[in-house]
């Protein structure tokens, strides 16, 4: 989950920990089902809460629900800036992500089924990965390593293909992950204006230690 300071005072970390633990509960529900039908009583027993702490923190399950997915993109953005932060090529680095998300499947899988089930409606939200690939998006596009395109399309492109590799590990396992996103990779990287040869070179770089 992803993390912030913690407050000073005990009262203070006792309400925190309640919060994180109904976003926790909220996350588990939508990797498991993405159900959010699930009343407030049945969200508040899965976080080990009473139920009137529900509405110390939140206004309704829309905001919870919402809350949750916001913080599993922050840890999955966390996760990209932690394992990939010793690369400076953007072509690199978009291609690292590709194949750090394929193996999160299985490292990270209810992180990963969050992403899944609702990453889409947050492809151009302004926090998580979106936020981070932007930004590599324009350093990209201002190093000239990629053809001038219009960033918020190429986002959306971007945003697309991963969903859909997160979609493939999830439905066909049996296919081989890794080489799926080391291909969708190198398609992407084409895309955004790369040679042939050098988008297939790039794709196949020696990855950082992910473990």
């Amino acid at each position: 989950m992803s993390t912030s300071a913690l407050p000073s005072n005990r009262f203070e970390r006792r309400r925190a920990e309640t919060r994180r633990a109904l976003v926790r509960a909220a996350r588990q529900i939508l990797a498991e089902t993405g159900d959010t039908s699930a009343s407030i009583q049945a969200i508040a027993e899965r976080a080990d809460v009473g139920f009137g702490s529900f509405y110390n923190h939140f206004d309704s399950k829309a905001e919870l629900f919402e809350t949750a997915v916001v913080d599993a993109l922050e840890e999955f953005g966390q996760n990209f800036d932690e394992r990939l932060a010793g690369i400076d090529d953007p072509a690199e680095l978009l291609a690292a992500g590709f194949r750090l998300s394929a193996r999160m499947a299985d490292s990270h899988p209810e992180l990963m089924q969050v992403l899944r089930r609702r990453g889409l409606g947050h492809i151009h939200s302004d926090n998580g990965l979106s936020r981070r690939a932007m930004r590599d998006l324009q350093v990209g596009i201002a190093s000239c390593r990629f053809t001038t395109v219009d960033p918020m399309v190429a986002l959306s492109a971007l945003g697309g293909t991963l969903l859909s590799l997160v979609e493939l590990r999830f439905a066909r396992p049996e296919v081989d992950g890794d080489e799926a996103a080391v291909n969708l990779a190198e398609m992407v990287l084409r895309m955004l204006g790369l040679p042939a040869d050098d988008a297939h070179e790039v794709a196949r770089r020696p990855l950082p230690d992910l473990d």
